[in-house]
């Protein structure tokens, strides 16, 4: 029979793991993690002023760039999307190991946030528990992600970097650029998953307390406890 026990340390655990697969999923697919040097637009013959300059963005693999305002049929000033069709069309070979490392990191961070809804049901498989195999998934996966960030730097000298960033952008080396909200998403996530990792042992106690055994044996089927 299915016993639903919800503790507070295993409902904690479960809301961390989704939102740190999905935080890193996010960040991965955005194009926030470096901003360019600014750039300006041409002048603006609708209006005959002067665009106010602006910085484009540029991601592991996409990019966010405005357009300039005689382009008839841009529904948008701001065009964002891939810049690289193919995976070798990546800007870097520090970056498409970058994007391995990070795609397999939130590969394992989904399937484990996916397992998570269903540890109120079930806690265990085949006698080993649910949350400490889930927790040392997020171990492994936060070594991923921590190998992806390491050399993700390593791609700045590259020639697409050199054009957002000037001719001083070299590996590790920034040149004009900043760093971009999804880089310390990722950087926040990672740290995150570690926390997970470790705190998915808490929500074993939590589940399999003498408190929950007590419930089970009155007949109870729904558990509840803080």
């Amino acid at each position: 029979m299915c016993h639903v026990i919800v503790t507070c340390r295993s409902m904690l655990w479960t809301i961390l793991s989704i939102v740190v697969a999905f935080g890193e999923l996010i960040a991965f697919m955005s194009a926030d993690w470096l901003i360019g040097k600014a750039k300006s637009l041409e002048t603006d013959n609708r209006t005959g002023g002067q665009q106010d300059p602006y910085r484009p963005t540029l991601g592991i693999y996409g990019r966010c760039i405005k357009v300039p305002p005689q382009v008839q049929y841009v529904r948008r000033d701001t065009l964002c999307g891939p810049y690289a069709e193919h995976f070798n069309e990546i800007a870097s070979g520090f970056w498409q190991a970058t994007a391995i490392f990070l795609a397999v990191g939130i590969s394992i961070l989904c399937i484990v946030a996916f397992v998570s809804v269903f540890t109120m049901c079930i806690q265990s498989v085949m006698k080993k528990s649910i949350f400490n195999v889930c927790g040392l998934l997020q171990g492994i996966a936060g070594l991923f992600l921590i190998l992806g960030l390491i050399l993700y730097p390593a791609g700045w000298g590259s020639q697409k970097v050199v054009g957002y960033c000037g001719h001083y952008a070299s590996a590790y080396k920034l040149g004009e650029c900043s760093l971009g909200w999804a880089f310390y998403t990722a950087i926040g996530g990672t740290v995150l998953t570690f926390i997970c990792a470790v705190f998915s042992a808490q929500a074993e106690i939590a589940t399999s307390s003498d408190k929950v055994q007590e419930e089970i044996e009155e007949g109870k089927n729904l558990i509840c406890l803080i």
